[in-house]
């Protein structure tokens, strides 16, 4: 009797995303403290988000800022989730 593998999720009508380089090349790059808040973090998060925001609230030119608006978003996420939960 032959063996079938189900591949359903291969089917999926969703766009598939395309990694442009791998995980860990990605967050090799990030720049050290984006990398120690990550490796802290709370929640998983790609590289490519976090350094997303991490532009967009100056990283670069303030670093405090920036962390402050990354713990900021993910308390967000966190309370969001929990009220998921209390349901």
């Amino acid at each position: 009797m032959p063996v079938t593998i189900q591949r359903r999720n291969l089917r999926s009508r969703l766009n598939r995303r395309r990694r442009h380089r791998p995980a860990m090349q990605a967050y090799d790059a990030l720049p050290p403290q984006l990398r120690q808040w990550l490796a802290n973090a709370s929640l998983p998060w790609s590289p490519n988000s976090a350094l997303r925001i991490w532009k967009a609230a100056g990283g670069a030119k303030a670093p405090a800022d920036a962390l402050a608006r990354l713990n900021a978003i993910e308390q967000a996420m966190l309370l969001r989730d929990a009220r998921i939960w209390e349901e």
